[in-house]
């Protein structure tokens, strides 16, 4: 179900056109505005649509289930056809993993040792290093 009718799309497609076609009508000729300003006619249009369609089954009241329809016998039908399963609550578990128990000994704390990775810097002597740069400097 949609609210208004026909009439509130075409009238925002036209305020589209309008807005387009006199914004792009300072920096394009006239024949390019006008396609600009139909295209956003379009776009107007689809929107409203869009939003008058979102609107009116937003805002429709649903219907109860004896006005959809449905009589004494086939409501008696229904009954029991559907199964509202539901877990056991398990706060309490959840809330004991949470909580960090701290342990009677702390043996990890000994065994850390902290890495000791090898060095990068090379420890050459300056000269063979100045002579390299030399050579890499002339080719």
């Amino acid at each position: 179900m949609m609210i208004g009718n026909l009439l509130i799309n075409v009238l925002s497609g036209c305020i589209g056109f309008l807005f387009t076609f006199f914004v792009t009508y300072s920096n394009n000729l006239l024949m390019t505005s006008l396609t600009r300003g139909v295209f956003a006619f379009i776009v107007w249009f689809l929107l409203a649509f869009l939003l008058r369609w979102v609107l009116g089954s937003i805002l429709q009241p649903s219907a109860p289930p004896e006005e959809a329809g449905l009589d004494q016998d086939s409501a008696a039908d229904a009954l029991g056809g559907q199964l509202d399963v539901r877990a056991p609550d398990e706060d309490e578990e959840l809330l004991n993993l949470l909580k960090q128990k701290p342990g009677p000994e702390e043996p990890a704390a000994e065994d850390f040792k902290p890495l000791q990775p090898p060095k990068l810097v090379s420890m050459k002597d300056p000269e063979e290093l100045a002579k390299a740069v030399r050579h890499l400097k002339e080719e």
